[in-house]
């Protein structure tokens, strides 16, 4: 199924680019890509980037047909245990997560994302891995969504100090958790180590809403994610949101102390 939304857009790319009397070597002069490059999106044989998209859908005056397909693109280089739950997550007008091993997806930068990805056992190859981290940072545009959806993330201390991929990865991704912490719609929270009553033992959790449905939950562990829609059990687990929250730093208390571990990396 994936091979075949890749194929899809690949044709939709060749009709819009016949429709303007480009070749494929005129079309990959206009957006920075190699003919090679335009002929396998065209054949289905390379997953196109978000840039190329872009660019295409500009340069063929795609009337934003091409643009649109990028949350698609985006969902076939996910892991497949992952892919409804980023269905339901792009279109979320409400999401709250509690993360205790990295720091959450769609706060993550390239180079913290590229340094998760590569850490993972069994290896996965390079171009795998770079299908990831593009995927994971497609994800990302649900901050740009308007209107914007309420999100709030907590985060364990731990995750905040362990230097993955060296100290300069970290600094970046401290740097970006205070850029993103700004946003009015967004509220980062720290779980201090030293607290003696921690409601968020059983593991990391997403919980999401969207437009007149009702509250889901997502978990994962090992490689296998559950999407939680059973009112009760969902339930509970809002409730226990609630309480982590409760239990952490405030956010303003967890922007000044994400500034302060940056100072020491």
């Amino acid at each position: 199924m994936a091979g075949d939304i890749v194929k899809c857009i690949g044709r939709q790319v060749k009709l819009f680019r016949e429709r303007a009397g480009l070749t494929q070597a005129q079309l990959g002069e206009a957006i920075g890509y190699s003919e090679e490059q335009v002929s396998s999106v065209e054949q289905g044989r390379r997953v196109p980037q978000p840039e190329f998209l872009d660019a295409a859908d500009e340069a063929l005056e795609a009337f934003g047909v091409l643009r649109a397909a990028k949350e698609e693109v985006a969902n076939v280089q996910l892991p497949a245990f992952f892919r409804g739950a980023a269905r339901l997550e792009a279109q979320a007008t409400e999401f709250h997560a509690y993360d205790s091993q990295v720091v959450n997806g769609l706060l993550q930068t390239q180079e913290y994302a590229r340094v998760i990805y590569r850490m993972r056992r069994p290896v996965l190859d390079e171009k795998t891995v770079e299908q990831r981290v593009s995927a994971r940072l497609a994800r990302q545009e649900l901050f740009a969504h308007r209107p914007a959806p309420a999100m709030s993330f907590v985060t364990e201390e731990t995750v905040l100090r362990r230097p993955l991929g060296g100290e300069e990865v970290l600094r970046g991704e401290l740097e970006h958790l205070l850029s993103i912490g700004q946003m009015r719609n967004v509220e980062l929270q720290v779980m201090p180590t030293n607290r003696r009553d921690h409601a968020g033992l059983g593991g990391p959790f997403a919980l999401l809403e969207r437009k007149g449905r009702q509250l889901v939950a997502y978990s994962e562990v090992q490689g296998r994610g559950t999407l939680v829609t059973d009112r009760k059990a969902v339930r509970e687990l809002e409730q226990r949101y609630g309480i982590i929250r409760a239990q952490a730093l405030t956010p303003q208390e967890s922007l000044d102390f994400i500034e302060k571990l940056r100072g020491e990396t």
